[in-house]
């Protein structure tokens, strides 16, 4: 695929963009540029192009808007020693989405085109990757159904987009535990469901449980399987993980119910290389609950592109509290962190040829 160049002529002045890059959030800035495909079934991908970052003119008919056949991805680029940026993962990334496009019944992106539709944003909009600890350049390529009728039937046209956004920690301000509320009446996915697709009614549907975690003073809201409501599945944006005795990790396994988290997959290869046993198997809560009193459990943590690995404090559900260790950061928790991120900002050796240098 090849992608037609078409600069803006207006870009952010330096000293607005280095006014971002010193304090940046999560996903409100966004930077000079995108990336854009069509696709019809006639036609195949055609029009692939890098433009201005600019709003869309979308029919009020488009089939996204009535339908939700949309899915997305989230990738990260980082500032190297050597002045370079790296990608990290982007393959996974890409044969993620075809597998969510297959279960929207979305036409495949191309993953080699994927990977250079990112490695040319990133190279043309390299002055917003930032350089701080914590920081990067959050890349968000996503497809959406934009044919225009109401019938409820796959659509027979798509449009593929990426944008990207100077980045700091999701959660702000420095690592700190985030606490979790147990969702008892929501769930996220059941089976035969599109738990396992990267698309956003799965995190449409997990905003009431979000916002019931907030009435209740969390974060971040967890919830358990669909038919018995007592196994582990996940955050609604993150893969959870329990440590027991200081050298077991417990996950949930995927199924179809469970995102399938490059970062996850990232922890459990790290994980294993630092001698720590990584058990996938379904986790009862009770395990977790009753572990954190009787001290099998002593630390549990989530992870995922956005937050990387952030510990986890308490498990709150109404009448109820469960602390594992002390609260805090576990040594687990820190040494699997460092390890992941020094890997990404390239300050030790990438054995596993999990970066992609862009520059």
């Amino acid at each position: 695929m090849e992608f037609d160049l078409q600069p803006t002529g207006t870009p952010v002045d330096a000293e607005t963009r280095a006014g971002v890059l010193a304090n940046p959030a999560f996903g409100r800035v966004f930077t000079d540029h995108m990336v854009s495909a069509q696709w019809t079934r006639e036609r195949g991908w055609f029009d692939a192009c890098l433009t201005p970052y600019a709003p869309l003119t979308l029919d009020p008919a488009s089939v996204v808007l009535h339908y939700a056949q949309e899915v997305f991805e989230g990738l990260k680029a980082y500032l190297q020693p050597d002045g370079g940026i790296a990608m990290f993962r982007p393959d996974r990334n890409a044969a993620r989405m075809v597998r969510s496009c297959a279960r929207l019944a979305l036409p495949p992106f191309p993953e080699d085109a994927f990977v250079a539709a990112c490695e040319l944003l990133v190279r043309t909009d390299r002055d917003w990757v930032p350089d701080g600890e914590g920081t990067s350049l959050y890349l968000r390529p996503f497809m959406y159904a934009d044919e225009v009728g109401l019938g409820v039937r796959p659509s027979d046209s798509a449009r593929f987009l990426l944008i990207a956004s100077p980045a700091g920690n999701y959660f702000s301000g420095p690592l700190r535990p985030v606490s979790l509320w147990l969702s008892q009446e929501y769930v996220r996915a059941a089976p035969g469901g599109t738990g396992a697709a990267k698309t956003g009614g799965n995190y449409a549907s997990s905003l009431v449980a979000q916002q019931e975690a907030i009435d209740n003073g969390c974060d971040q809201v967890v919830f358990l399987d669909a038919v018995e409501h007592r196994w582990l599945e996940e955050l609604g944006g993150m893969n959870v993980f329990l440590v027991q005795d200081d050298r077991t990790l417990l996950t949930p396994p995927l199924g179809g119910t469970i995102l399938e988290g490059v970062t996850r997959d990232s922890v459990i290869t790290l994980a294993r290389e630092l001698g720590y046993t990584v058990e996938e198997r379904p986790v009862d809560v009770d395990e977790w609950r009753k572990g954190a009193t009787d001290g099998s459990v002593v630390e549990a943590f989530a992870c995922g592109t956005a937050a990387v690995i952030t510990p986890i404090g308490a498990l709150r559900w109404p009448g109820g509290e469960a602390v594992a260790g002390d609260g805090q950061p576990g040594a687990v928790t820190t040494e699997l962190r460092t390890a992941l991120l020094d890997i990404q900002y390239g300050r030790r050796p990438d054995t596993h040829g999990w970066l992609h240098k862009v520059v």
